[in-house]
């Protein structure tokens, strides 16, 4: 589903990501961990498409994201940390809008939307702009247009942050939905404790570069997802 390969990206002449490789199938999902600044978010940028890079191949449902960034956009979803929203928008319009761009259905999306914003219990709020939403409600928004249009692989820059339990519960459910139906999830997270219990593979990078990736239960070992990553941060 996604495969990086010897992926560098290089700022002021200094590697942010170096020489990182990573493949992730249909069916996993696969965390993403290390310190603030350590290159996850360059990283899931370069896989989005937002960032070009200078060394090795992303491939997307085996197409390049350099050399065909329209199709392997098509199959996949983006979710920043920081959602930035159309704010002078309702919450319907920019659904909408979304579903427009990815050309899904008049039926499929009136479905979908009502789905998922009665799952979040956003409903009462779609009609409302934007501008009015607290940072919960917009990174509600913001999953549920990623979810809208089905996508094969779902991109994630710590979703969980500003989401109440329940949300996040919820979000989980649909990580886990999207994967059984064959899609993907790569996501990065402070929060090792999720980490630990929801995800199929991990990848731990610092300083750029990728120091430790595999199954869960072969990273972790004995221990705890925490005590391997403070270890492997210390030495």
């Amino acid at each position: 589903m996604l495969q990086i390969d010897h992926l560098s990206k290089i700022y002021d002449g200094s590697k942010a990501v170096d020489d990182l490789s990573l493949h992730i199938h249909p069916g996993e999902i696969y965390g993403f961990i290390g310190h603030n600044g350590a290159g996850k978010t360059t990283t899931l940028k370069s896989v989005a498409g937002i960032l070009r890079f200078e060394e090795g191949q992303i491939l997307i449902g085996g197409k390049s994201i350099q050399e065909d960034p329209i199709a392997c956009k098509q199959i996949m979803a983006y979710i920043p940390d920081n959602p930035d929203l159309y704010e002078f928008m309702t919450g319907t319009k920019y659904l909408n809008f979304v579903a427009d761009v990815f050309r899904v259905s008049t039926a499929d999306r009136k479905a979908r939307i009502a789905d998922y914003a009665a799952r979040f219990e956003l409903t009462g709020a779609l009609d409302h702009p934007i501008s009015s939403y607290s940072h919960g409600m917009k990174q509600k928004l913001a999953i549920i247009a990623a979810w809208i249009h089905q996508p094969k692989l779902v991109l994630m820059d710590e979703p969980f942050v500003g989401l109440d339990p329940i949300a996040a519960h919820l979000l989980k459910g649909m990580m886990r939905e999207l994967c059984d139906q064959g899609g993907a999830i790569f996501f990065s997270t402070h929060v090792l404790e999720v980490a630990e219990k929801l995800c199929d593979k991990v990848a731990i990078i610092k300083g750029g570069k990728l120091i430790r990736s595999g199954d869960m239960a072969e990273v972790r070992g004995d221990a705890s997802l925490e005590q391997v990553f403070l270890e492997l941060e210390g030495e």
